[in-house]
């Protein structure tokens, strides 16, 4: 039985949110559950998919907090 984590920041997709809606979740579980079916034959009722939404402040890239990355890389534009 296959168990898939998703680990995203915790940002909406849209202004004025800062999670992922219902619908982008059931999104995300089909979705990954679907790969799974189709690489390696798992049945869609096998796959368990975990979403973790991570606050921003709690995730780093590059040595920075993920916003002083992003922020940097924009400069880089």
């Amino acid at each position: 039985m296959p168990i898939v984590t998703v680990q995203l920041t915790r940002e909406g997709s849209t202004p004025d949110t800062d999670r992922l809606t219902p619908e982008e979740k059931a999104a995300i579980h089909k979705g990954m559950s679907q790969v799974l079916l189709d690489v390696l034959g798992k049945p869609l009722e096998w796959t368990w998919v975990v979403i973790e939404e991570v606050d921003v402040e709690n995730w780093g890239w590059g040595g920075l907090p993920v916003l002083e990355y992003r922020a940097k890389l924009a400069g880089k534009g």
